[in-house]
């Protein structure tokens, strides 16, 4: 359960502390081995066996012949010096590759990954353009998380999975990644400190609440009809804009939690007047926040609203019954703004 797929080392993050016992029990060691383990590589991020102090140097040899603490390698950097935004490229074990973002303002936030391209395929997004390989591990997405936080000063506030992926569409390995990043003996981030973002994935958003999960939802909803939607987000055919309104409202119900609808402003498309009057329509007096983040081109067939547009849009969402905030996307200049992550071949990354 714990070997990667066509690989005979096992790899200690994406565990929880059970199946740390587990191994550890196969390998004849005691139970509070896993413990230890388990805050050396959680709590102290660490990723080298002969930094766990309180581990013997024999089982330290052991543990190096069978088992490496992470399996993806950091691969590139990019930064802008006039931004405090960076992108994180990682090779995968099996020769995948994602990326990550760390974001350093009031908060320091990291955007993580939980797919190799993604199946959704929303026509203005990056991602989309990839071909959709597989899903992440859970240990794969926390590793995203370490990556970003040993390279950093500053402690990381924030995690949002809105990354490379549709996290619903990853359900089982994002609510584990998430786990091991709120719990307190091992990280310890606050459940209200990580976003998990979805396309839209009515069934996961039902389950999600079911479960009662404490991490905050966020759902990208970019359009204010059924046709309107599914101009731009094919996901809508699958699951309609009715259904998901219907999922957003069980979710509040049940969960007494905010939503924040990201509305992705797109020039002449979602960006009117009367596509602002419509979008208070559809949302009614359902208690949720509602991001508004201009378009960041990709150099396709979408375009980014000019600022006058903008204003009107906001304008006309001023009496709304809802919170409305403007998201500005930091990193944009090297292509780390919402919706721009791909990941390039070869042969665009040597241009």
């Amino acid at each position: 359960m714990f070997y990667a797929e066509k690989y005979d080392k096992v790899h200690w993050v994406g565990m929880n502390l059970a199946e740390m016992e587990s191994v550890l029990n196969q390998m004849g060691e005691p139970k509070y081995r896993a413990k230890q383990i388990y805050q050396w590589v959680y709590k102290h991020q660490i990723n080298k066996f002969e930094r766990m102090r309180n581990i013997p140097n024999s089982l330290q040899e052991r543990l190096k012949a069978r088992s490496e603490i992470r399996s993806t390698v950091l691969n590139k950097v990019t930064s802008n010096p006039n931004s405090t935004t960076k992108k994180y490229l990682f090779t995968l074990l099996d020769g995948g590759s994602v990326e990550a973002v760390y974001m350093k303002g009031r908060r320091t936030t990291v955007c993580l990954s939980t797919q190799i391209g993604c199946a959704v395929g929303c026509r203005f997004c990056a991602t989309g353009t990839m071909t959709y390989q597989r899903n992440l591990t859970a240990g794969e997405i926390v590793e995203q998380f370490l990556y970003l936080q040993n390279d950093n000063d500053s402690t990381i506030t924030n995690v949002v999975f809105m990354g490379m992926g549709e996290p619903f569409l990853n359900y089982t390995n994002t609510i584990k990644a998430a786990d091991l990043l709120n719990d307190k003996n091992g990280i310890n981030l606050g459940a209200r400190r990580i976003t998990i973002s979805t396309a839209g994935i009515v069934p996961k958003i039902r389950r999600f609440t079911d479960e009662n999960h404490r991490y905050k939802l966020a759902i990208s909803l970019n359009g204010t009809s059924q046709e309107n939607r599914g101009q731009t987000m094919p996901i809508t055919e699958t699951y309609s804009l009715d259904s998901l309104m219907e999922a957003a409202w069980y979710y509040w119900q049940n969960s007494k939690r905010m939503i924040t609808f990201e509305y992705v402003l797109l020039s002449g498309i979602n960006d009117s007047k009367a596509d602002a009057k419509q979008l208070k329509n559809l949302i009614g007096g359902l208690p949720c926040k509602v991001n508004v983040i201009p378009y960041n081109e990709i150099g396709g067939e979408y375009k980014r609203p000019t600022d006058e547009q903008l204003q009107i849009f906001l304008t006309e969402l001023d009496h709304a019954r809802f919170t409305v905030t403007v998201r500005q996307s930091q990193g944009t200049t090297i292509d780390a703004g919402c919706g721009q992550l791909a990941v390039k071949t070869t042969e665009e990354n040597d241009d």
